[in-house]
């Protein structure tokens, strides 16, 4: 933003521009990114894309096209990179473009060829001089071949039948045509262009989808002159009542090789859940990835493994994190260093995201070392002399970007960094408005406390009162962190008058796997009684804080709390609330859920458990029968003789993680009961709200309501609040991740 914002406020948040994570090149001196804008006057959307030299920092337009996405650039061609344009009828072209040209984009620029339908996750690996393979993801039909849904044949009737799960996933009915990799080589002509071959169906045949949906990208596979590295949810499981996803390997000859030869897996004894993030050793010769060990469970702790030979069905694990004194987190986003030396990745640790290197020691074994303290790192790029690229951001700042030493002569120095909102000030923002409290866990034998987020107005007044909006996170095995969002963001609720509190209550993910493991069974008592204990604590200790005017909001599982809340004493110390896509009972909300995994693991097993077919029940066989228990006495829906505090509901028609019914009855209880209540749905939205004239209503919505019973002045007037827009834009399934400001889906 070239002005400083006055205020910061939902029309600032929405319409600030959104810049990607950062492709730096080989020497870290050009960094290649996107950034999309969006414009409530003109009501559309732009995308820039965009090239930042490291040592003017200064940034130079390439060109402003909203269907340019993907940037990577080209090894061994200096100041050369391959990008993505979306075209006509769902094609997608693959661009061959400079970054220092000074004829201009048209004249520089050209399509090396295409593939007939919508692609993404576009990944590039030298393997000669004048040679690449490049491997990207797009849809395949049942027998193997391209599929493109704006091309394909339609049909007559729109009626679906199903014989077995999934019906739907996320925001989609599944169909038969399922995600898949293709690759192919690039290569340089005589007249010096690049020209790409044929397009192979990776996995043709192999019953295997990869990128596995709905978020799955480039963290689902990795390329090397050897072949491809993947993961995939394992054909013989159920999807939907099963984490499990394998790893294999796809050995190429050379990467015109048609067909390609049958996956090889690798099996991993005793664990039982999710695979991530395959990359390979530099050379190809080896990989590593990341595993789950608890079937059903995504929140379970990441080990690292090891593939020495990608020849043979053999792995061992590369960090034990279970050791004693070892590191209690879960890994993400492995990346190795360009001599192979170190693996890089990130992980949450008390509240940030932070960047680790792990480094094989010939007297000490493996040496894991921090690298950063604060903040919440989204993407880690290694360059070739030994530094370290990411992208991060903070509470206050959307996007920064960084190069720091990784020798122990650095100390981690960092060397480079560019904000794209000058740390927050352009946003009216600042660091001073953020701090921490810790308050009593409720359970000492698992965390003695509860670390929770303090965000203070920027025009915070010492000895005067502001009223209280508390945020209860999603997951539930998720958690508030040192990060930007552009959908549950403290600034919006701070910059209104508010002082604000984000607890990461018992099952929060980074203090400990003990603490995220301790909700199973258990949603509504020790995460309440955190919840408890941070109100008297605030009570007792922050006499800035207006306790009689605090209101209290929630989506997905912190909607379930907050319906929770309305039917237990803590419900009576809010003014008002506000509960976004969140259960009402578990019967109708989680039996009706996609993913049926997750509320069997999470309540210890399925409703209907019963020792006399526990032998023939594969589903309920690792169960007990205290799950019954823990399905009843965690229900909302059987305290509403309790509710009384006034609520918003909101919840979406394309949510079919938890389907409108549950918004829908939740509202209708408090209609009956007279207790004042407000329902707002979007029938274009999912699980989040992401379009941004939809997000903006939204934010007007909220900020009334809770406003209205704060003692604060409305936020619009009624006919502005009632403006709905749902046309929108459509976004990439990669913007709207990024727009989520999130990783993980929450529940």
């Amino acid at each position: 933003m070239t002005v400083r914002a006055q205020k910061f406020t939902p029309e600032v948040l929405l319409s600030a521009p959104r810049r990607s994570a950062g492709v730096p090149s080989a020497d870290g001196t050009s960094i290649l990114y996107t950034t999309s804008t969006y414009s409530f006057d003109s009501h559309a959307k732009t995308v820039e894309l965009r090239c930042l030299n490291t040592e003017s920092k200064e940034s130079t337009l390439l060109v402003q096209e909203n269907s340019i996405s993907e940037p990577v650039w080209l090894p061994g061609e200096k100041d050369v990179f391959v990008c993505l344009k979306s075209e006509d009828k769902g094609k997608t072209s693959v661009l061959i473009a400079t970054s220092t040209s000074k004829s201009g984009w048209k004249e520089t620029t050209y399509a090396a060829g295409s593939i007939d339908a919508p692609a993404s996750s576009l990944k590039i690996v030298r393997l000669s001089d004048s040679s690449y393979a490049v491997v990207l993801a797009a849809q395949c039909s049942p027998d193997g071949s391209l599929y493109n849904a704006e091309t394909a044949p339609t049909t007559h009737s729109t009626g679906k039948l199903y014989k077995d799960l999934f019906v739907r996933h996320w925001d989609d009915y599944v169909t038969p045509q399922k995600n898949t990799l293709w690759y192919t080589t690039l290569t340089k002509a005589k007249d010096g262009k690049f020209e790409l071959g044929k397009w192979v169906n990776a996995l043709k045949g192999a019953g295997l989808e990869s990128p596995v949906p709905p978020f799955g990208g480039t963290d689902s596979f990795d390329v090397s002159k050897t072949g491809i590295i993947l993961v995939s949810k394992d054909p013989k499981m159920n999807p939907a009542l099963s984490t499990k996803c394998n790893v294999y390997y796809v050995e190429l000859s050379s990467f015109a090789e048609d067909p390609a030869p049958k996956p090889f897996e690798f099996t991993v004894p005793d664990f039982k859940g999710a695979s991530t993030s395959p990359v390979f050793y530099p050379g190809g010769k080896k990989a590593v990835f990341l595993s789950l060990s608890t079937a059903g469970y995504e929140s379970d702790k990441s080990q690292i493994f090891l593939i020495e030979d990608l020849k043979k069905d053999a792995v061992k694990r590369l960090f034990n994190q279970k050791k004693e004194g070892s590191l209690d987190k879960s890994p993400q986003s492995l990346v190795f260093s360009h001599d192979g030396n170190t693996l890089y990745f990130s992980a949450e640790d008390e509240g940030y995201s932070r960047l680790f290197a792990l480094t094989s020691d010939p007297t000490n074994g493996e040496v894991l070392r921090p690298l950063t303290d604060t903040g919440s790192v989204s993407d880690i790029q290694p360059l070739e002399n030994g530094d370290l690229f990411f992208t991060s951001s903070t509470l206050v700042d959307s996007s920064s970007y960084s190069i720091i030493g990784t020798s122990k002569a650095d100390t981690q120095a960092t060397k480079w960094t560019h904000s794209s909102t000058k740390d927050g000030s352009s946003l009216g923002l600042k660091s001073s408005q953020v701090s921490s409290i810790r308050t009593p866990a409720s359970d000492p034998t698992v965390n003695k406390t509860v670390r929770s987020w303090v965000y203070k107005p920027s025009s915070f007044e010492e000895g005067k009162k502001y009223p209280l909006a508390l945020l209860i996170h999603g997951g539930p095995q998720g958690a508030w962190g040192d990060s930007w969002s552009t959908r549950w963001n403290p600034a919006v609720y701070a910059e209104q008058g508010y002082i604000v509190i984000t607890p990461n209550i018992t099952g929060s993910t980074g203090y400990g796997q003990a603490f995220t493991d301790a909700i199973r069974k258990d949603w509504g008592g020790a995460p309440y009684h955190d919840l408890v204990n941070v109100m008297d604590w605030v009570a007792k200790n922050m006499p800035e804080v207006d306790m009689d005017r605090a209101v209290a909001l929630g989506a997905s599982y912190g909607g379930y709390m907050v319906n929770w809340l309305q039917g237990h004493d803590l419900g009576r110390r809010f003014k008002a609330l506000v509960c976004h896509d969140g259960i009402f009972s578990f019967a109708g909300g989680l039996l009706a859920t996609e993913e049926l995994y997750f509320p069997f693991h999470d309540l210890g097993g399925t409703p209907w458990y019963s020792p006399k077919n526990a032998k023939t029940d594969t589903v309920n066989q690792a169960f007990d029968q205290t799950s019954l228990d823990a399905w009843n006495k965690n229900d909302p829906s059987h305290h509403l003789s309790n509710w009384a505090t006034p609520q918003l509901v909101i919840h979406n028609e394309k949510d079919y993680r938890l389907c409108i019914s549950e918004g829908l009855a939740a509202f209708n209880v408090l209609q009956a009961r007279g207790i004042d209540s407000q329902f707002l749905t979007f029938p274009d939205e999912n699980h989040w709200v992401l379009k941004p004239e939809n997000s903006l209503v939204w934010h007007k919505v909220v900020l009334n309501w809770i406003n209205k019973y704060a003692g604060l002045p409305a936020y619009c007037g009624d006919d502005e609040e009632s403006e709905k827009f749902f046309g929108g834009v459509k976004e990439s399934k990669e913007e709207l991740v990024e727009m989520a400001g999130m990783g993980r889906p929450e529940t």
